[in-house]
């Protein structure tokens, strides 16, 4: 049983109930509560998210990084990318992206290409071999996916979508408005 199996994907009650919520109280407001019951249900599916993920790095035998550089390159094969736009991305130092380019080329998922315009620098390529694993991996749960969401209407699509925006500019905020403890 995963860790998330052994919680029930029910949101939290949104009528009035002396039940309390983990994170987010006990008002009896009817709008308090029904956001409480998105919110209890997108905590639910991240928790979910997670557990899905830690089974791919583990299936493949990698870690969260080479994992995000895989899914970094995959959307859009034919885009060159460079080592530095991939520390960037992952906020790695450049000795850390090449101790993870160097172990995801030696298993056979990235290479590495002249510049040709450049020689001093190079492009990093997914190989048809992360294409096929990555796909066979992730296949499954990315068509499990789209039928969960496929016959929403566009009205229920445009609410979800402008309801997750909302949220990751409210969790992208939290960061550069609350600085982390001795930074300057």
């Amino acid at each position: 049983m995963t860790d998330v199996e052994a919680t029930t994907l029910r949101p939290a009650p949104v009528a009035d109930s002396p039940q309390v919520t983990y994170w987010y109280g006990d008002d009896p407001s009817d709008r308090r509560q029904r956001g409480k019951a998105v919110l209890e249900a997108l905590r639910i599916y991240r928790a979910a998210e997670v557990a899905m993920r830690r089974r791919t790095r583990d299936s493949m035998s990698m870690g969260e990084n080479e994992l995000l550089v895989l899914r970094y390159l995959l959307r859009d094969s034919t885009r060159r990318v460079r080592p530095g736009e991939l520390s960037r991305y992952l906020g790695l130092s450049t000795a850390s992206t090449t101790a993870l380019l160097d172990r995801l080329e030696r298993s056979g998922h990235v290479t590495r290409a002249a510049n040709p315009d450049d020689r001093r620098s190079i492009f990093i390529q997914v190989t048809p071999r992360a294409h096929t694993e990555v796909r066979q991996t992730l296949g499954d749960m990315h068509e499990r996916m789209l039928a969960a969401v496929i016959d929403m209407t566009p009205d229920e699509s445009a609410a979800v979508v402008a309801f997750l925006k909302r949220m990751s500019d409210a969790v992208d905020g939290v960061a550069a408005e609350h600085p982390t403890v001795g930074s300057p």
